[in-house]
Protein backbone atom coordinates (compact mmCIF):
# COMPACT_ATOMS: atom_id res chain seq x y z
CA UNK A 1 0.00 0.00 0.00
CA UNK A 2 2.87 2.17 0.80
CA UNK A 3 4.39 1.64 -2.37
CA UNK A 4 1.10 2.72 -4.09
CA UNK A 5 1.03 5.64 -2.26
CA UNK A 6 4.85 6.82 -3.10
CA UNK A 7 4.16 6.06 -6.78
CA UNK A 8 0.60 8.64 -6.59
CA UNK A 9 2.87 10.95 -4.64
CA UNK A 10 5.69 11.05 -7.24
CA UNK A 11 3.31 10.91 -10.16
CA UNK A 12 1.08 14.48 -8.87
CA UNK A 13 5.15 15.91 -7.59
CA UNK A 14 5.97 15.12 -11.52
CA UNK A 15 2.79 16.69 -13.00
CA UNK A 16 2.87 19.73 -10.75
CA UNK A 17 6.43 20.44 -12.05
CA UNK A 18 6.09 19.32 -15.66
CA UNK A 19 3.34 22.12 -15.88
CA UNK A 20 5.04 24.82 -13.76
CA UNK A 21 8.02 24.19 -16.28
CA UNK A 22 5.34 24.24 -19.49
CA UNK A 23 2.83 27.18 -18.55
CA UNK A 24 5.99 28.80 -16.16
CA UNK A 25 7.57 29.60 -19.97
CA UNK A 26 10.51 27.82 -18.87
CA UNK A 27 10.19 25.54 -22.03
CA UNK A 28 11.47 27.96 -24.96
CA UNK A 29 9.75 27.88 -27.79
CA UNK A 30 12.10 29.59 -30.25
CA UNK A 31 13.08 28.16 -33.22
CA UNK A 32 17.00 28.73 -33.18
CA UNK A 33 16.79 25.77 -30.08
CA UNK A 34 16.89 21.77 -30.89
CA UNK A 35 14.09 20.39 -29.16
CA UNK A 36 14.80 18.03 -26.17
CA UNK A 37 15.42 14.64 -27.16
CA UNK A 38 12.28 13.70 -25.06
CA UNK A 39 9.92 16.19 -26.59
CA UNK A 40 11.74 15.94 -30.08
CA UNK A 41 10.65 12.08 -29.76
CA UNK A 42 7.55 12.39 -28.63
CA UNK A 43 6.43 15.17 -31.58
CA UNK A 44 7.59 12.62 -34.08
CA UNK A 45 6.28 9.56 -33.02
CA UNK A 46 2.49 11.76 -32.44
CA UNK A 47 3.02 12.98 -35.79
CA UNK A 48 3.31 9.25 -37.27
CA UNK A 49 0.64 8.22 -35.97
CA UNK A 50 -1.67 10.46 -36.31
CA UNK A 51 -0.63 10.72 -40.09
CA UNK A 52 -1.03 6.78 -40.45
CA UNK A 53 -4.69 7.28 -38.56
CA UNK A 54 -5.69 9.95 -40.98
CA UNK A 55 -4.05 9.16 -44.62
CA UNK A 56 -7.11 7.20 -45.81
CA UNK A 57 -7.72 8.79 -49.16
CA UNK A 58 -7.33 6.88 -52.77
CA UNK A 59 -6.09 8.41 -55.70
CA UNK A 60 -8.81 9.02 -58.09
CA UNK A 61 -6.14 8.50 -61.10
CA UNK A 62 -3.33 6.70 -61.63
CA UNK A 63 -0.65 8.21 -60.10
CA UNK A 64 2.52 7.30 -63.00
CA UNK A 65 0.58 9.40 -65.91
CA UNK A 66 2.97 11.48 -67.35
CA UNK A 67 0.59 14.35 -67.88
CA UNK A 68 -0.02 14.30 -64.44
CA UNK A 69 2.83 14.49 -62.95
CA UNK A 70 4.10 17.45 -64.73
CA UNK A 71 0.88 19.07 -63.92
CA UNK A 72 1.94 18.17 -60.14
CA UNK A 73 5.71 20.08 -61.01
CA UNK A 74 3.71 23.35 -62.11
CA UNK A 75 1.25 23.05 -59.13
CA UNK A 76 4.52 22.12 -56.48
CA UNK A 77 6.19 25.33 -57.86
CA UNK A 78 3.45 27.53 -58.27
CA UNK A 79 1.69 27.26 -54.52
CA UNK A 80 5.24 27.62 -53.68
CA UNK A 81 6.61 24.28 -52.15
CA UNK A 82 9.53 24.69 -53.69
CA UNK A 83 10.43 27.47 -51.66
CA UNK A 84 11.18 25.40 -48.66
CA UNK A 85 11.95 22.22 -50.09
CA UNK A 86 13.51 23.43 -53.23
CA UNK A 87 13.56 21.03 -56.57
CA UNK A 88 15.38 19.35 -59.18
CA UNK A 89 17.87 22.53 -59.79
CA UNK A 90 15.86 24.66 -57.85
CA UNK A 91 17.51 25.80 -53.97
CA UNK A 92 14.97 26.43 -51.18
CA UNK A 93 14.37 29.63 -50.21
CA UNK A 94 16.72 31.13 -47.50
CA UNK A 95 13.86 31.44 -45.21
CA UNK A 96 13.36 28.29 -45.37
CA UNK A 97 16.83 27.37 -43.01
CA UNK A 98 15.09 29.01 -40.00
CA UNK A 99 12.23 26.54 -39.89
CA UNK A 100 12.11 23.65 -37.07
CA UNK A 101 12.07 20.87 -37.60
CA UNK A 102 13.86 21.72 -41.13
CA UNK A 103 11.68 20.51 -44.09
CA UNK A 104 12.86 17.30 -45.30
CA UNK A 105 14.21 16.66 -48.66
CA UNK A 106 11.73 15.32 -50.32
CA UNK A 107 13.25 12.98 -52.98
CA UNK A 108 14.72 10.91 -49.77
CA UNK A 109 11.24 10.72 -47.94
CA UNK A 110 8.96 9.76 -50.74
CA UNK A 111 9.65 6.40 -51.16
CA UNK A 112 8.92 5.77 -47.51
CA UNK A 113 5.46 7.56 -47.49
CA UNK A 114 2.04 5.99 -48.98
CA UNK A 115 0.58 8.49 -51.74
CA UNK A 116 -2.46 8.82 -49.27
CA UNK A 117 0.13 9.68 -46.54
CA UNK A 118 1.60 12.53 -49.03
CA UNK A 119 -2.10 13.48 -49.91
CA UNK A 120 -2.73 13.93 -46.13
CA UNK A 121 0.08 15.63 -44.97
CA UNK A 122 -0.07 18.20 -48.31
CA UNK A 123 -3.71 18.86 -47.81
CA UNK A 124 -3.59 19.16 -43.75
CA UNK A 125 -0.54 20.38 -43.00
CA UNK A 126 1.36 19.39 -40.01
CA UNK A 127 1.28 21.69 -36.72
CA UNK A 128 3.92 23.04 -35.29
CA UNK A 129 6.45 22.02 -38.15
CA UNK A 130 5.82 25.15 -40.24
CA UNK A 131 3.99 22.64 -43.11
CA UNK A 132 1.03 24.57 -44.43
CA UNK A 133 -2.06 23.00 -44.94
CA UNK A 134 -2.90 23.50 -48.70
CA UNK A 135 -6.60 22.23 -48.62
CA UNK A 136 -7.64 25.90 -48.88
CA UNK A 137 -5.13 26.75 -51.58
CA UNK A 138 -5.64 24.19 -54.03
CA UNK A 139 -8.47 21.49 -55.31
CA UNK A 140 -7.99 17.64 -54.19
CA UNK A 141 -7.33 17.09 -57.87
CA UNK A 142 -4.86 19.15 -57.77
CA UNK A 143 -2.93 17.78 -54.68
CA UNK A 144 -2.91 14.31 -55.92
CA UNK A 145 -1.37 15.77 -58.96
CA UNK A 146 1.52 16.98 -56.43
CA UNK A 147 1.85 13.73 -55.02
CA UNK A 148 2.30 12.04 -58.23
CA UNK A 149 5.06 14.33 -59.34
CA UNK A 150 6.42 13.47 -55.53
CA UNK A 151 6.07 10.08 -56.06
CA UNK A 152 8.37 10.51 -59.62
CA UNK A 153 10.63 12.94 -57.91
CA UNK A 154 13.69 10.60 -57.11
CA UNK A 155 14.35 10.21 -60.78
CA UNK A 156 13.12 13.23 -61.88
CA UNK A 157 16.23 15.12 -63.60
CA UNK A 158 16.97 19.56 -63.44
CA UNK A 159 15.95 19.73 -67.21
CA UNK A 160 12.61 17.86 -66.81
CA UNK A 161 11.44 20.17 -63.70
CA UNK A 162 12.35 23.48 -65.14
CA UNK A 163 11.30 22.14 -68.83
CA UNK A 164 7.96 21.36 -66.91
CA UNK A 165 7.53 24.39 -64.75
CA UNK A 166 8.72 27.11 -67.53
CA UNK A 167 6.23 29.46 -68.01
CA UNK A 168 4.38 28.70 -71.37
CA UNK A 169 5.59 31.21 -74.03
CA UNK A 170 3.62 34.02 -74.96
CA UNK A 171 2.37 33.81 -78.84
CA UNK A 172 4.02 35.93 -81.30
CA UNK A 173 2.18 38.39 -83.18
CA UNK A 174 2.03 38.17 -87.04
CA UNK A 175 0.65 40.95 -87.96
CA UNK A 176 1.82 43.07 -90.56
CA UNK A 177 3.31 46.79 -89.64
Amino acid sequence: MRLLAAIGLIAIILAIASTAYFFGGFYSVAATEEEAGGVQWALIQVRSASINHHAVDVPPAKLDDAARIQAGAKIFAAIGCVNCHGAPGVKWAKFSEGLQPDPPELKDVVDHRSPAQLFWVIKNGIKMTGMPAFARAAKDDDLWSIVAFLKKLPTVTDGDYHGWTAPAAAPEENSPK
